[in-house]
């Protein structure tokens, strides 16, 4: 038994080596193949020509197109720099790979090409976000259904859950208006969040979110399910794309209620925006300043517009097809069981997750990614 161990091991040395040789070999297809997808080399000509457009003296007099052309500028770049940093790291794991004391430090080797592959895996979700928008920033609201407290507390473990997820990437995040429930929770809120894929990202968690669970509000503690509704939207900069004449608005100024502290108290710096001929309502009122309430109010309405316009797209496509479903209470997309069993499950990809604390924590990653696959399928 021991000399066969001995005699073992070089074989099974040789065998992991040629496995991790191989799997470095993939590595190297998929990223040539993501490089096409993302069409790195296009967009590193697009970016220096942007450059030399940002460094001339009249660059900035269209303020909103500038703005719009730096955010690329930089969306590019860090692409590029995520697929060069992944490529160097790559390249030297194959150097080490083939040298002669490769078998010695195996284990290691093993570690990396792990790492690589789970690396690849989350620079090839990207190629999934090709809409005209998904590289934009998001407008994410919540809404409690009907159940009254439980609901607005089940909006509100929702909020918190999106918030951990946008910061755990890097986002930032704003929370433009809030809702507080009458006795706990949130009625409803509204939140920007700022940061490159944003709304591609987030974009399938627009539908119904259903808690199954013991109720907290109530002695008996009886089994509670509370629904509340998610809205995603594009943050969409560009007024050019969706005008909205200064005659079409009607505006409202106040103090703030609930952001801002004492300085915003002072002063109607929150502002609500009324648009006309849809009726919309938008507050903003979360800046210290009531200009800047404004660019946000504006940017909310403008991407309120732009879903109705492609909310019309779609009933016309439908139309074509048959049935239309909408977003609505009974089409709910994820539910989260918290009692009598512990399980957060998709309903349209049919993920699962016995953890759902940690769902609830903004670990949704699993269910965003399959969600994107789903959509790139479906398209």
């Amino acid at each position: 038994m021991v000399w066969g161990r001995i005699f073992s091991d070089p074989e099974r040395k040789v065998g992991e080596m040629e496995e991790i040789r191989s799997k470095i070999q993939d590595l190297k297809s998929r990223l040539e193949l993501l490089k096409k997808k993302l069409r790195l080399e296009e967009r590193e000509k697009e970016a220096s020509e942007l450059q030399k457009e940002m460094s001339e003296e009249n660059f900035w007099n269209n303020q909103i197109e500038a703005q719009r052309k730096s955010k690329l500028v930089a969306l590019y770049e860090s692409d590029s720099e995520k697929i060069g940093n992944f490529k160097s790291r790559l390249s030297s794991l194959e150097e080490i790979a083939g040298s002669e004391d490769a078998a010695s430090i195996g284990e290691d080797l093993v570690k990396e090409t792990k790492r690589l592959t789970e690396e690849v895996e989350r620079l090839e979700i990207v190629t999934y976000l090709s809409g005209k928008h998904d590289a934009s920033s998001a407008i994410l609201s919540i809404h409690a259904g009907q159940g009254g407290t439980e609901a607005m507390d089940w909006a509100e473990m929702l909020q918190r859950m999106y918030v951990r997820f946008a910061e755990n990437r890097g986002w930032k995040v704003d929370i433009v208006d809030r809702i507080v429930g009458d006795e706990a929770g949130i009625k409803s809120v509204t939140i920007a969040i700022q940061g490159d894929y944003a709304y591609g990202y987030l974009k399938g968690e627009k539908g119904a979110h259903r808690l199954v669970r013991q109720s907290p509000f109530n002695a008996d503690k009886l089994r509670q399910t509370s629904f509340a509704l998610v809205e995603v939207l594009p943050e969409i900069e560009e007024a050019e794309e969706i005008p909205i004449p200064e005659t079409d608005l009607e505006w409202e100024f106040f103090r703030a209620s609930s952001h801002g502290g004492q300085n915003v108290q002072k002063v109607s710096t929150a502002v609500r925006l009324k648009h006309k001929p849809t009726g919309i309502v938008i507050t903003s009122q979360s800046e210290r300043y009531q200009e800047r309430n404004r660019e946000i109010a504006l940017k909310l309405l403008r991407a309120k517009l732009w879903e109705i316009e492609e909310e019309k797209k779609a009933h016309e496509k439908q139309a074509l097809k048959g049935e239309f479903k909408l977003a609505a209470w009974g089409n709910q997309i994820r539910s989260y069981v918290l009692h009598p069993y512990k399980m957060v499950k998709d309903l349209r990809t049919g993920v699962e997750v016995n953890d759902p604390f940690a769902v609830l924590d903004g670990k949704i990653d699993d269910f965003i990614e399959a969600e994107l696959k789903y959509l790139s399928l479906t398209d």
